[in-house]
């Protein structure tokens, strides 16, 4: 059998695609185990440790001031970054990788000075703008670094495939993604786990900032001053690296072991955020665990994190039914109502343009309400009962169940209680047959709120009274 030439190797001709993939990473380093050729083909430096034991606590203070020095934040901002750079180097020792989320409402906040100032100190740091979802989980998983995304507003806040890669590496057990690879579309499981910071303008997808440590950034003010990245000291990157490196060498097994106290006021996904962080806190000791609670439940702990587009319209449109003091509303008048306000994102929700009633229903049908018809005064249109949203206010807004406002009759009752029992007296031009009682039980998926003719029919088992 003729054989060809090809880099220096004899190829069969059937054998021509894998001498094309071989050449990628050279023929020696393709038979290398893949952590030693990860070594050589990889674009970062593997960085020596600190030669002497080092003050942990100390060190985190220094990054902490470091970047402040650099960047225009608040304290809790700081310390918050330094905690993160340090879990990059116990990533192989944590369970969850929450997101370094940098954001801003305007241009020029320094977005892109705190991420470079990031990747100068975190373990195999990658830049990687505009990165596809394919060239994003192959890297992570040839490669596992620490990957640095800038400008995400630009080119992930239509791409579903890109924020899937990134937020199944958000914990250990499930960061992986299957895909068909080669001539035989044989499944391969790609390794996503890792630590992963990016930047933007405004809030990104709220499964991004839901899985992320939030660092918001703030214009500097013409009084405040800061260091340009350029000038530091040449060696201060290093020796940062240097030094965490000898950090995580040295306790990797009591951050692994830590189990620290979550502060109860933080909901259970920024609980999961903040646990690595606070690990390597207590590790640390001296003052760094009341440090790290404090900026946890700074930037996490107001709500305002967890606080999703769903959830701010359940938010908005409770307060539109409390100020109106009603117990429905048609599609038209609650759409007019939640772009009353111009501080609130309805009025430009399509993109500069007003919310639609088709948007409210498909955001409100995530929580199981469902625009139907409605009886109004001479007529009936497609919109909400207040009851319907009962069961999403109390589970979404409110520690303890909203008392429903009354509406056909006094014996409506609320979804959340046992099935009340009331005397037929109340209801009046309504026949019941062979009972003493009737049992009022609010039917919230019913069309029309089960009100139609006062015949006493029943539908669905529920009892339909004319208003």
């Amino acid at each position: 059998m003729n054989a060809h030439i090809e880099q220096g190797f004899e190829v069969e001709p059937e054998s021509l695609s894998a001498a094309e993939a071989r050449s990628m990473v050279g023929e020696a380093d393709a038979n290398l185990p893949k952590n030693d050729r990860t070594k050589n083909c990889a674009p970062f430096a593997e960085i020596a440790p600190w030669p002497e034991p080092v003050d942990h606590a100390e060190l985190l203070t220094q990054i902490s001031a470091t970047v402040r020095r650099f960047i225009v934040c608040a304290p809790e901002t700081a310390d918050a970054a330094a905690l993160w750079i340090a879990m990059t180097w116990f990533i192989d020792v944590v369970q969850v990788a929450p997101l370094a989320v940098i954001t801003a409402p305007e241009k020029r906040c320094g977005k892109s000075q705190l991420l470079t100032l990031l990747s100068r100190m975190s373990r195999r740091p990658l830049t990687a703008s505009n990165i596809t979802p394919a060239a994003l989980f192959r890297c992570i998983d040839e490669w596992a670094p620490t990957l640095f995304i800038d400008e995400a507003d630009a080119f992930m806040r239509e791409n579903e495939e890109l924020r899937g890669v990134i937020n199944c590496g958000h914990t250990r057990d499930s960061a992986y993604v299957v895909r068909t690879v080669g001539k035989e579309f044989t499944p391969k499981k790609f390794n996503v786990w890792g630590a992963k910071a990016v930047s933007g303008i405004g809030r990104l997808a709220d499964t991004l900032m839901d899985r992320a440590i939030v660092l918001k950034l703030r214009r500097k003010m013409p009084t405040e001053f800061v260091e340009r990245l350029r000038h530091a000291e040449s060696d201060l990157w290093q020796n940062f690296a240097r030094k965490l490196c000898r950090f995580a060498n040295d306790y990797s097994s009591q951050v692994r072991s830590a189990r620290p106290d979550l502060p109860a006021t933080l909901n259970d996904r920024a609980q999961d955020n903040w646990e690595p962080l606070l690990q390597i806190a207590d590790t640390v000791g001296g003052d760094w665990p009341r440090i790290a609670r404090v900026a946890a439940l700074k930037l996490s702990g107001d709500g305002e994190q967890s606080m999703t587009t769903g959830i701010e319209l359940l938010s908005d449109i409770h307060d539109i039914f409390e100020a109106k003091k009603v117990d429905r509303l048609t599609s038209a008048e609650l759409v007019a109502a939640l772009v009353e306000d111009d501080e609130k994102p309805w009025a430009g929700y399509n993109r500069g343009f007003p919310i639609k009633p088709t948007n409210v229903a498909k955001l409100l049908g995530e929580y199981g309400i469902a625009v139907n018809t409605i009886r109004i005064p001479g007529s009936t249109k497609k919109g909400y009962m207040r009851i319907w949203f009962e069961d999403a206010f109390a589970r979404y807004l409110f520690a303890e169940p909203l008392k429903p406002i009354s509406s056909v009759t006094a014996s409506q009752a609320s979804i959340h209680a046992a099935p009340a029992v009331t005397p037929v007296s109340p209801v009046t031009d309504m026949t019941v047959t062979n009972s003493e009682a009737v049992t009022c039980k609010a039917n919230i998926h019913a069309r029309c709120d089960g009100v139609t003719a006062n015949t006493g029919q029943m539908v669905d088992s529920q009892i339909e009274v004319e208003l």
